[in-house]
């Protein structure tokens, strides 16, 4: 057996956050290359891979549409979407070796940007619970890598040819409960159809720009809209749409142009828009939904929309491509695609809940640049699942910051096919309706997690949890209120672990509390107890923030502010400089 190439694991940044891939206490991961040719001399091989492995590697920094940080490739594995990296520059390295391995517990991926067929395989002692994932790269490398497991111990790969594919898929860390994770997004529900393509209606490049998601019959419909008054075209459209009728069939969704501050002009292009995709899948325009990202004061590409609608609609399609196609067509300067999709038992029968989201910037809570799509084959009446969405929302994405700006456009859609066979769901106060709104709570909140977890510039997802208060409400408001607060943000990127700026910000929430109750933990590190702050390792606490950023990993903030029976969460990120630089040069 040939010699291996020994890399230390600090230098792999596992961008997972949630689920160990790699055991602690291994010092060292295995790369191992193994050639499927083998038609060339090993001298040769070895040759080419430094040449080729150095252009690769030029090539990843240099592209924009890679979205990959720091000239790093991203692999995804497991139900929760755990992921980690390695770095390109290892494909050039001179004393690479290639080997075969007989270890049960290896996850290989590939990369078709060589110019010969090869794999590399990554020993992982703890590759538990892996069932499948995918990595989606740029289109100059025009390929997909999909892993699956039929066990906890092995794992095989399949390599696929999917130029549509620009930006990998966000790893979802869903609460834990009586639901498992399936592949499908949007599509994974009974009746649910999804596609996604470059129209020519983003600036530059050929990333996919418009997205569709189609129900085969009437759909229950509800929508949660931004709170902003200068609110988007397509807004005001849905709004309208919704609160006219309880059904809907389509969602359409455009980036490039938000569609926002473009007046009368602008929502006429909105109903052109309805129009001409009833017309196409042979539907009334007030089935038609709409959403649009993109910048500010643009009216939407409508000569370039209106002809790529054909295509579009053909391309539909249940399968899990089409979903994942889809999730792309919506992003804007997200590194990463969001989607995700539970299978749980209701009321005896099996239902499904998958989602699909976009959102980087511009993030705060009452829904801020913020577009998501629900589906479930559940079948529920209207007033009550509007009432569920809300709800969610309000556990989810409405508890989610990034830089305290609210969109235009925010808009979630959710849709209910009742296509599973289970009973139909009507009282509030059933257990039925507990166990969707569980569900609905699951989707939501990996979905909006994800968001925060992209967040521009972002080194660490930060999760704030509040317990003690006088309801759920108050909770999550101080939730809100550490998780927003700029100057705890910046601390925690600067790896500070500052107590005083996490009190500062739960004071000024607006929810009454006494401050002799007020206990601060980060992470197992207790800052503060009864009011009054403790002496600990501030070594210790430091290593624990930069640990995270340095992984792409959780911040935990935990903050006690009383006996009360209400709890709840909210999610940020740390605010770094590229934030600054992102949308210095990103234009809204």
């Amino acid at each position: 057996m040939g010699e291996l190439l020994r890399i230390p694991t600090k230098d792999i940044r596992r961008l997972a956050h949630g689920l160990s891939m790699v055991n602690r206490s291994i010092s060292t991961l295995s790369l191992n290359r193994k050639f499927k040719s083998m038609k060339y001399p090993d001298e040769e091989l070895k040759e080419t891979l430094i040449q080729e492995g150095s252009s690769y590697n030029k090539r990843i920094h240099q592209s924009s549409s890679t979205k990959i940080r720091k000239g790093y490739l991203a692999v995804e594995v497991g139900p929760e979407m755990t992921r980690f990296v390695i770095p390109a520059s290892y494909l050039s390295l001179p004393d690479f070796k290639y080997t075969c391995t007989k270890e049960d517990r290896i996850a290989n991926f590939g990369t078709m940007a060589l110019s010969f067929k090869n794999y590399i395989s990554v020993k992982v002692p703890e590759l538990n619970r892996s069932k499948f994932c995918s990595w989606r790269v740029s289109s100059r490398c025009n390929c997909s890598i999909i892993v699956s497991s039929s066990s906890s111990s092995s794992s095989t790969i399949s390599i696929e040819d999917q130029s549509s594919n620009y930006i990998p898929a966000a790893p979802i860390l869903l609460p834990e409960g009586p639901w498992k994770q399936v592949p499908g997004g949007v599509t994974a529900a009974k009746g649910f159809n999804a596609a996604g393509m470059y129209g020519g209606l983003r600036a530059k490049g050929e990333k996919p720009d418009l997205a569709l998601v189609t129900c085969d019959v009437d759909a229950i419909s509800a929508g949660v809209f931004t709170t902003n008054v200068v609110a988007a075209a397509p807004v005001i459209y849905c709004r309208h749409t919704i609160d006219n009728s309880d059904t809907a069939r389509a969602v359409l969704i455009n980036a490039g142009q938000a569609n926002a501050a473009t007046g009368d002009a602008g929502y006429q292009d909105v109903i052109e828009c309805a129009t001409a995709v009833a017309k196409l899948l042979q539907l009334r325009p007030e089935d038609i939904l709409i959403e649009s990202t993109g910048v500010i004061g643009q009216r939407i590409k409508k000569e370039a929309l209106l002809n790529s609608l054909p295509e579009l609609v053909d391309s539909l399609s249940s399968t899990i491509k089409g979903a994942d196609n889809a999730a792309v067509a919506i992003t804007t300067t997200d590194i990463v695609s969001k989607s995700v999709a539970i299978e749980t038992e209701v009321g005896g029968s099996l239902i499904r809940v998958g989602g699909m989201a976009k959102g980087s910037g511009m993030i705060h809570p009452n829904m801020a640049t913020l577009l998501g799509v629900i589906t479930t084959d559940a079948l529920v009446t209207s007033d009550l699942w509007r009432s569920m969405v809300l709800t969610a929302v309000n556990r989810s994405f409405n508890q989610i910051t990034v830089d305290g700006d609210t969109s235009t456009n925010d808009t979630v859609i959710a849709l209910a096919s009742g296509t599973s066979g289970s009973t139909r769901i009507s009282s509030l106060s059933s257990y039925e309706a507990r166990q969707l709104q569980a569900c609905l709570d699951a989707v939501m909140q990996g979905l909006a997690k994800s968001i925060a977890w992209d967040g521009e510039g972002a080194t660490c997802l930060i999760e704030v949890t509040v317990t003690g208060a006088n309801n759920e409400a108050e909770a999550a408001k101080i939730a809100r209120s550490v998780a927003s607060s700029s100057l705890t943000k910046a601390a925690i990127y600067g790896r500070d672990p500052n107590w005083g700026r996490i009190a500062c910000a739960a004071g000024y929430a607006g929810i009454p509390f006494h401050p002799n109750d007020l206990r601060i933990s980060l992470g197992d590190i207790i800052l503060m107890d009864k009011g009054q702050p403790l002496p600990f390792d501030r070594d210790a606490a430091s290593a624990y923030l930069r640990r995270a950023g340095e992984t792409h990993d959780t911040v935990k903030i935990c903050i006690g502010v009383g006996n009360g029976q209400g709890q709840g969460q909210a999610w940020g990120c740390d605010l770094s400089y590229d934030y600054v630089k992102i949308n210095a040069e990103y234009t809204t």
